[in-house]
């Protein structure tokens, strides 16, 4: 049944992740391995690096088979109700596995551990530990109560917690891209979104951690990093005293100062500077806070790539008003109008969802229209699921029929197909910098990587070049998700 497209692996809300063999910390091996397998967005899999660096320091290994685990960890997300449905048929598995291990630690990480704590712990009995987005610190402690006999649960929300000074272990890692959180929580209220309430407010990590992180990234030969966050136009650190501005210009990690105030368009710069050979992402940007700065910011240095993901959700005011966007569709018109303008030949991916409470036909049409309007490059389609406990399940009835949201869905689905292939065909002609990631996964006789625009390019392997070198790709042709070529001068 279609449910969702997606394109790119930082959106792949059925993605499981099962983490690296790695080594403890020097001469604190305790003998117990560590299992996390991540589902939902770049953030969770980037805050399994966290857990894994905390663990790490208390001797746990990672292992990439659950079987061998002592601890399993399943961080987890709340954003569509089939992705919880396949957590709770996960945790089902390692339940029956604790009858051959009876000392097996079994835990929910993330999202659905505030949501969802008394089930899985009273009711269904799935697991041992809960633990919410912020309490990863916490997290030896609570493995101990658990050792003692005790259930354990940590979901309390922070207004500091950033995670700031933690050196995130690398999981399932190329050696070549790498999520940065920059920020963590979020302030909006989209009537439809959990979000604000499993990670709570919403708080800036300070810059010059930021650019250290990147810049131990670059010298351990990583050439692309995404910069994450719930909203990241919204990014902004202020030191809280004067001492806190000379102790952190005075750090010499990139060839830019950090201003009294930085904000997102600022963060962009300082890591972009780290090296011209640093290809700098981010992910996500919000239709009411991106600005121009960050889009002039965008332009003006080449390793920062030309590519926005902007969720629209609606191309309709009303729905976009009932969803608490706290943008109109003139105004969403008006920033796409202003990346064609400012940037050059920029790649705009989206969010769709479909069937919200009351939407019509006319405006599900301004939805299509608005497609018409953007020819997004990618799109990332849902039908609107309730979510217990958001402003829309306790403002408005859930009631397009299920048919009608799938048939919608399905309009859109073709409606992005064809501007995909759209999108594709223009590039074909074109010489593409990519930055090589491995091998195909159809072919070991093919390398692939993204281009500038975030397009996977398919080419053949070369004796001259190798994974993490930048490539000139000539495209000759392409499907609507991928772009074949050769590599030219």
């Amino acid at each position: 049944m279609m449910d969702l497209v997606i394109p790119d692996k930082v959106h792949d809300e059925s993605r499981q992740g099962e983490a690296l063999v790695l080594e403890p910390v020097a001469g604190k091996n305790n003998g117990r391995k560590l299992y996390i397998e991540s589902y939902g967005c770049a953030m969770n899999f980037s805050d399994s690096e966290i857990v894994a660096s905390i663990l790490a320091e208390q001797g746990f290994e990672t292992t990439a088979d659950h079987n061998l685990a002592d601890v399993i960890f399943i961080n987890t997300c709340s954003i569509r109700e089939n992705a919880e449905q396949r957590v709770r048929n996960r945790l089902k598995e390692f339940t029956v596995a604790k009858v051959k291990n009876p000392g097996l630690v079994v835990g929910v990480l993330g999202c659905m551990a505030e949501r969802l704590k008394s089930k899985f712990l009273e009711e269904e009995k799935l697991v041992d530990v809960v633990v919410g987005p912020d309490a990863y610190r916490d997290l030896p402690n609570l493995i101990d109560q658990v050792d003692s006999g005790q259930k354990a649960v940590n979901v309390l929300l922070s207004r500091e917690e950033t995670y700031a000074d933690i050196s995130p272990v690398r999981l399932n890692s190329n050696g070549i891209n790498a999520f940065v959180s920059i920020m963590r929580g979020c302030d909006n209220m989209c009537s439809f979104c959990v979000v604000p309430f499993t990670r709570g407010r919403e708080r800036s990590r300070d810059p010059q951690s930021i650019v250290a992180e990147c810049v131990d990234l670059f010298n351990k030969g990583y050439r692309e990093v995404t910069l994450l966050g719930q909203n990241v136009d919204s990014y902004k650190w202020k030191p809280s005293s004067e001492s806190e501005v000379v102790s952190s210009e005075s750090k010499d990690t990139s060839n830019a100062t950090t201003p009294e105030t930085t904000n997102f368009a600022n963060l962009l710069e300082m890591v972009a500077l780290i090296n011209p050979e640093l290809r700098v992402r981010f992910s996500t940007s919000h239709p009411k806070d991106i600005t121009d700065d960050v889009l002039y910011t965008i332009n003006e240095y080449e390793n920062i790539c030309n590519y926005i993901h902007l969720p629209v959700q609606s191309g309709n005011s009303r729905i976009l008003e009932m969803m608490n966007r706290t943008y109109d569709r003139d105004w969403y018109i008006n920033r796409i109008d202003a990346i064609r303008r400012i940037i050059t030949d920029c790649a705009i991916s989206t969010d769709v969802i479909t069937g919200f409470c009351t939407e019509t036909d006319e405006e599900h049409n301004d939805t299509v229209t608005m497609m018409d309007y953007v020819k997004y490059d990618f799109a990332y389609m849902f039908k609107y699921s309730e979510r217990p406990g958001t402003l829309a399940a306790k403002r408005y009835a859930d009631d397009i029929p299920e048919e009608v949201k799938q048939s919608r869905l399905a309009q859109i689905v073709a409606k992005q197909q064809e501007y995909s292939f759209y999108r594709m065909q223009a590039r074909i002609g074109k010489v593409e910098k990519v930055l090589i990631e491995g091998y195909s996964k159809k072919s070991d006789k093919d390398y692939c990587g993204r281009s500038d625009q975030n397009a996977m390019v398919i080419f053949p392997v070369g004796e001259n070049y190798k994974p993490g070198q930048y490539v000139n790709v000539l495209i000759e042709r392409s499907t609507s998700a991928t772009l074949i070529g050769k590599v030219v001068n």
